[in-house]
């Protein structure tokens, strides 16, 4: 049940999916007054959790969205559309000013991180072993929510090593890579490029058995609802590129 809760929160809105290639594809915090952050930008959360706080802030003169978690969990999330080829790629800065106290990505209980940026893909259930396709039809009849068959995180661990890969402790349909590791400079920012194509492959090319599944939705996240501590990150504007998707999806072919 823990895992069907736990993908069910990261579900997108049926019908909220884009259909083109909006420009630009997330939308930006930086033009928004403080506050909520902008739709369709939107928070999930699990039932009988206290919720993670997201709320676009000033800092430093800069307008950004600030992540709070107390003994919380919550998803930001933004659905949108996009060819999963070569081109796609995910930009971003992020900042962490206060690491999970005892969180482990390893374990259950300490399953929790102060910033994560999270990739929905919608590969077809029909590639998942039955196991798998039973939880995720579930959670989708459970829920009447599109939940995502796959999702890829990048992590801001406090202690697990640059490029470590790890698969959700709750749910197998959760990947993690941890991008950085530990404390930075007090205040600083760390800059990311991925490209969301090498990252899929990495992480779900086994199961994918050469398909590259559209792109469907991003999600900040963070949560110490395990251990009950508290994390503090702030992340400036999501910069995704590539092209809208189109009616079928695409098969990676060796040289």
């Amino acid at each position: 049940m823990a895992a069907l809760a736990l993908l069910s929160c990261l579900a997108l809105p049926l019908g909220a999916r884009a259909q083109g290639a909006p420009s630009p594809l997330l939308t930006a915090f930086s033009p928004t007054s403080t506050g909520a952050a902008p739709p369709p930008w939107h928070f999930s959360t699990l039932p009988n959790k206290k919720a993670t706080r997201f709320e676009v802030v000033r800092l430093d003169g800069r307008t950004v969205l600030r992540v709070e978690t107390d003994d919380a969990y919550g998803n930001l999330v933004h659905p949108v559309r996009l060819a999963l080829d070569g081109g796609a790629t995910l930009g971003w800065r992020w900042r962490v000013d206060r690491f999970v106290e005892g969180a482990d990505l390893r374990t259950r209980a300490g399953d929790d991180g102060a910033a994560k940026l999270c990739v929905f893909f919608a590969l077809p259930t029909d590639r998942l072993p039955f196991t798998e396709r039973a939880r995720l039809a579930l959670a989708r009849s459970a829920t009447g929510e599109d939940v995502p068959s796959e999702t890829l995180c990048y992590v801001w661990d406090g202690k697990e090593a640059r490029n470590t890969e790890l698969v959700n402790a709750f749910t197998q349909r959760i990947r993690m890579l941890v991008l950085e590791s530990g404390p930075a400079e007090p205040g600083a920012w760390r800059s990311e490029r991925r490209n969301l194509l090498a990252d899929y492959q990495r992480a779900f090319g086994a199961e994918a058995g050469g398909l590259q599944p559209d792109v469907v939705g991003v999600a900040v996240s963070a949560d110490a609802d395990n251990t009950g501590s508290q994390g503090l990150a702030y992340f400036a504007d999501l910069d995704l590129r590539g092209t809208g998707a189109g009616p079928s999806m695409q098969t990676v072919h060796g040289p």
